[in-house]
């Protein structure tokens, strides 16, 4: 892992593009279905500056269950998914976000870190590049892990609502 490693992501796109000394990888996500917004109880995903507060999970098996950051010991399955059909299912690994941006994303009642902003697994079932989330960033449980191994508490994030596609990943 690289110090000079960054997240970001675009809502209007449903990716997350991961960069490090030269290598640029992107994985689909699933952003909030209410869209883009900052204010607490607004079910929306926040943008801008933020940055890795807590890297959580790093020991669970794929499809670990987690409740309040907490893995429940359950592994996620369609009879578990029957049996609590209103879960808002967080599995494999959470990457807690803290905004960075005093009175957009951070303190008072914008405050991502105090909305629990993550970036996690959700079952393989749910669709990828259609936003659906409750204002977390979801992710397939292989994606968020091999994110997961790559980024560190720290690691700057950035969320925007426009598009990716007038700056290509590539490479290098």
């Amino acid at each position: 892992m690289s110090d000079e490693c960054l997240i970001e992501i675009s809502i209007e796109d449903q990716l997350l593009r991961f960069t490090s000394a030269g290598l640029c990888i992107q994985y689909p996500v699933s952003t909030a279905l209410n869209g883009a917004g900052e204010a607490e109880g607004s079910n929306c995903t926040p943008r801008g500056w933020h940055k890795i507060r807590a890297c959580i999970g790093a020991e669970q098996p794929l499809n670990s269950v987690f409740v309040g950051r907490r893995p429940t010991g359950e592994r996620y399955s369609p009879e578990l998914a029957q049996r609590y059909p209103n879960r808002d299912w967080i599995l494999s690994r959470i990457l807690w976000l803290q905004g960075q941006e005093i009175g957009r994303n951070r303190f008072g009642n914008v405050d991502s870190a105090r909305r629990y902003i993550y970036i996690h697994g959700t079952p393989d079932s749910e669709p990828m590049g259609v936003p659906l989330s409750h204002g977390c960033i979801r992710m397939r449980n292989q994606d968020v892990v091999d994110l997961f191994d790559r980024v560190s508490a720290g690691t700057p994030v950035w969320i925007q609502a426009h598009s990716f596609r007038t700056i290509p990943c590539r490479n290098l």
